[in-house]
């Protein structure tokens, strides 16, 4: 396993996030698509903001081996950036007082 590939899982997790938690509370879906847009940015960025305490994909795979609890940590917080950027968007469009995504 490369560190493309973790980050890739990451997105993905991030993508799920969304989409469930759209499924799961009506109120803040946009959409598959929209779900799967703010998934993306969502864990990207939250990833890469956790990542500058250690959690980065370059230190979960070292010499070719994966470590598990970093591993695990990135995927919580692929999920938490997914629905978080659901959320931020919510409250982004009441303040703004428009229907964008939907």
């Amino acid at each position: 396993m490369t560190a493309t590939l973790v980050s890739l899982i990451s997105i993905l997790v991030g993508i799920l996030g969304a989409n469930i938690y759209g499924i799961l509370y009506k109120k803040y879906s946009y959409g598959i698509v929209g779900n799967t847009i703010a998934g993306v940015f969502g864990s990207i960025f939250l990833i890469k903001s956790f990542g500058r305490l250690g959690f980065r994909p370059n230190n979960i795979i070292i010499n070719g081996e994966i470590y598990i609890k970093p591993f695990m940590i990135n995927i919580i917080v692929s999920i938490i950036g997914g629905f978080t950027a659901l959320i931020f968007l919510k409250i982004a469009q009441k303040k703004l007082n428009t229907s964008f995504l939907k």
